[in-house]
């Protein structure tokens, strides 16, 4: 569900920022990915991905098949990104780790781009694979991680400060 209300805000929040049906500008699900993905795992955060993308299926008016695809295609990104990371770093990312999450967000926004407009390609939903399409995606994508973590940063934050206690037993701070 929140994936679902996330989407819906994004496109009433930053509807000045969209390029089509399926590019924005900014694009904070591409943060809910990730962090479905890091936090729940690999299985579980690609299943909460499948279903927040089954739950979007009457949000637009793409074919059924066309939507499906979408979904197989952003549930893919996050792992072909983390598979990536796994293979070049040789280890798993550290999710406390600036430069782990960093690199595994530019993967992902690069994946989830290229794989959205090749999967387009190859239904004839576009005519080719246009570079600038796929940037800006990719632009969009990184814009919503980026601001997704900035909200979720500050909300820790906030909690802190009314004596919610992340890293051990929560007490008020006095």
């Amino acid at each position: 569900m929140l994936y679902l209300a996330t989407h819906i805000l994004n496109g009433w929040l930053f509807d000045f920022a969209t390029i089509s049906d399926n590019i924005s500008l900014i694009y904070l699900p591409a943060f809910l990915r990730l962090f479905n993905l890091l936090v729940l795992g690999p299985a579980f955060g690609t299943v909460s991905t499948i279903l927040g993308g089954l739950l979007l299926l009457s949000h637009f008016d793409d074919p059924l098949e066309v939507g499906l695809l979408n979904i197989a295609c952003s549930s893919a990104g996050p792992l072909i990104a983390l598979l990536c990371f796994r293979i070049y770093m040789k280890r798993q990312p550290e999710i406390t780790s600036l430069r782990d999450l960093a690199s595994l967000t530019i993967l992902y926004c690069v994946s989830n781009s290229v794989i959205h407009h090749f999967t387009w390609v190859l239904i004839g939903k576009s005519e080719a694979l246009e570079l600038t399409t796929v940037f800006w995606m990719f632009l969009g994508d990184l814009n919503g991680a980026l601001l997704g973590a900035y909200l979720m940063k500050a909300s820790l934050d906030f909690l802190e400060k009314k004596g919610v206690n992340f890293s051990g037993p929560s007490k008020p701070k006095g």
